[in-house]
């Protein structure tokens, strides 16, 4: 086991990665508030295995979406649990994002040297509102079609460009298939590979930069 171990050490250098992971200093004001990003990154990570594991019996289409979840909560095995534990854990990440970006704020981690990640923070913050709003619709009951229907009519109070707008986050002039289409490519692709590229920009910046001061 030991070569085993040494093989790696040798090219991976894993014993200098470790001690750079747990020498790195913590101040003695960090509390329990301290730990809600980490809190809101763990839910995130639930959110992306429970969400894997719901594709593999989502349907989105229409007319399949909402018995697709049916089946999923019915007669998938454990199916009832994982959509409780993704739906759940949204909620719980939603909360733990807007307690996070309150504990920043209050404790002056925008100012200098911290502006990059206060940046990055909020574009973290507004992925994961938009998370909840493209999850919320993919079930496509009677809540989540009038919810699709609300959020994407607001733009169009935009002068000019408004109706223009409406029509590219809908797909079409009215909320359809297109529209459904859209939404579950934001919610399992395009959100989640944005969320992963901020969030490499976020933590290491964090690193560097240290945690911010005290209440």
């Amino acid at each position: 086991m030991s070569k085993v171990y040494d093989w790696f050490e040798e090219r991976l250098e894993i014993q200098a990665i470790a001690d750079d992971i747990t020498s790195k200093y913590v101040p003695p004001h960090v509390n329990i508030f301290y730990c809600l990003g980490g809190i809101t990154l763990t839910c995130f990570l639930v959110q992306v295995a429970t969400g894997f594991a719901m594709t593999f019996y989502y349907r989105p289409t229409v007319t399949e979406a909402f018995s697709s979840v049916q089946y999923i909560m019915t007669e998938a095995n454990f199916g009832w649990l994982i959509r409780s534990v993704h739906r759940w854990s949204a909620s719980m990440m939603v909360l733990m994002m807007i307690l996070h970006v309150f504990r920043v704020y209050l404790t002056g981690g925008f100012k200098k040297p911290r502006e990059l990640t206060w940046v990055t923070g909020v574009v973290l913050a507004v992925l994961t509102a938009s998370f909840g709003v493209t999850g919320y619709s993919l079930p496509w009951d009677q809540i989540g079609y009038w919810a699709v229907k609300i959020v994407t009519g607001v733009p169009e109070a935009i002068p000019i460009i408004g109706s223009p707008l409406v029509e590219l986050l809908r797909g079409s002039a009215s909320v359809g298939q297109s529209t459904l289409t859209r939404f579950y490519s934001l919610h399992t692709f395009v959100l989640p590979l944005l969320t992963a590229v901020f969030m490499l920009m976020h933590f290491p910046m964090i690193r560097k930069q240290g945690i911010s001061g005290p209440l």
